[in-house]
């Protein structure tokens, strides 16, 4: 199994609390400066790596008084101390790597909302292009208790489905999954092969981390790894306090794999198909028909027609000329920008719409084929 990070092509490493910051809140230097090695070493073998770093509260803690870290806006404002450190702290690690990284702040709302998600993908895949680290933490300065994620593993799980990701590591303060905790029960046996979360499998897990820098435990991890698993990306959950442990665990560290049996495309697109509810419709030429059909993305200059009035993100249905439904998409465009850029060629849809448009109405990747 370790061989096939060998192969990844976009990966996912959730780093927790207790990796980035000692309990005095002063950030891990040396590890940091070994995890962006690891980093370098996977990107070197053609693996674009994405970063979800906690860390910014726990850092932020020593500057504010105990009693003010006990409310939620106490918490937001060690994180909102914290934020710049943890940034700094891993832009020095990263430089000595000579690479560059990227801060990307998420709530809940921008994996959940279509307009959001559509945002915050493109984004990510634009740093990925120009050769960027993005290292992306929760918003925690203006998510609340009712809407924040609590943990980062599932903010990890949820930006592994975003790009497609075909492995999520959670490094952790522990080699994977036990049968029951190790830490208090003896006889607990390792887990080396998930192939489906069932309800016996989230029995095993254990609340609590060790150290009590961190807000995820086990459970936390495996509620991650089913977001990854519907995604069809591998979780693997291993010991993270080590130097280099992505290396480490590429020749043959112990840890819990948890493998789908689809692949990410394959996943988005069982998803797409069964949850798409059209909103509205767009009208193809046989020209962009026969592109569709093939795999393109739908570009504004075979469009026909556009029915409904719907909003950037919104579900759709592709239509033939004679009405036959050829796919369903998410749309990069509103109803009403569609209309206008109807037919029009690539170049001429910036002069009309203005700059920093998409060149796709529908990407190939939010598009699937009606078979």
């Amino acid at each position: 199994m370790n061989s096939a990070l060998n192969q990844a092509r976009r990966m996912v490493v959730k780093i927790g609390s207790a990796l980035v910051a000692n309990t005095d809140g002063q950030p891990r230097q040396p590890w940091l400066r070994n995890l962006a090695r690891d980093i370098s070493e996977l990107r070197n073998g053609g693996c674009e790596v994405l970063l979800v770093s906690s860390g910014a509260i726990a850092l932020g803690k020593p500057r504010l008084p105990e009693a003010v870290l006990r409310r939620l806006d106490g918490k937001q404002a060690a994180a909102a101390l914290g934020q710049p450190l943890l940034m700094s702290a891993l832009s020095s690690a990263f430089e000595a790597s000579k690479l560059s990284i990227a801060q990307a702040l998420l709530t809940l709302d921008d994996t959940e909302n279509r307009r959001r998600w559509l945002n915050a993908r493109a984004t990510l895949n634009v740093l990925l292009e120009a050769g960027t680290v993005p290292v992306i933490n929760e918003n925690d300065t203006v998510a609340t208790a009712e809407i924040r994620y609590g943990d980062n593993d599932r903010l990890a799980a949820r930006v592994a489905q975003m790009v497609s990701a075909d492995h999520l590591i959670l490094l952790s303060d522990i080699d994977g999954l036990y049968t029951a905790d190790p830490r208090t029960n003896a006889s607990a046996s390792h887990i080396d092969c998930v192939d489906y979360i069932s309800p016996e499998i989230e029995a095993m897990a254990s609340d609590a981390d060790a150290g009590g820098v961190g807000s995820g435990g086990m459970k936390t991890k495996l509620a991650a790894a089913k977001i990854a698993f519907a995604a069809g990306c591998t979780t693997i959950i291993t010991l993270g306090d080590r130097d280099m442990p992505v290396k480490a665990l590429r020749e043959g560290a112990r840890a819990t794999w948890i493998k789908p049996r689809v692949t990410p495309d394959t996943a988005r697109r069982i998803w797409l198909k069964g949850h798409l509810t059209p909103e509205g419709s767009i009208t193809v030429d046989e020209g962009a028909a026969k592109a569709v059909a093939e795999g393109a993305s739908l570009l504004p200059v075979g469009i026909a027609g556009v029915e409904g009035a719907f909003d950037r993100g919104a579900a759709v249905a592709v239509l033939s000329s004679t009405g036959k439904v050829l796919a369903k998409g998410v749309t990069a465009y509103s109803a009403s920008d569609i209309r206008l850029i109807a037919g029009k060629r690539t170049g001429e849809v910036e002069a009309i719409l203005g700059p920093a448009r998409r060149p796709a109405v529908i990407h190939r990747d939010d598009l699937v084929i009606d078979r």
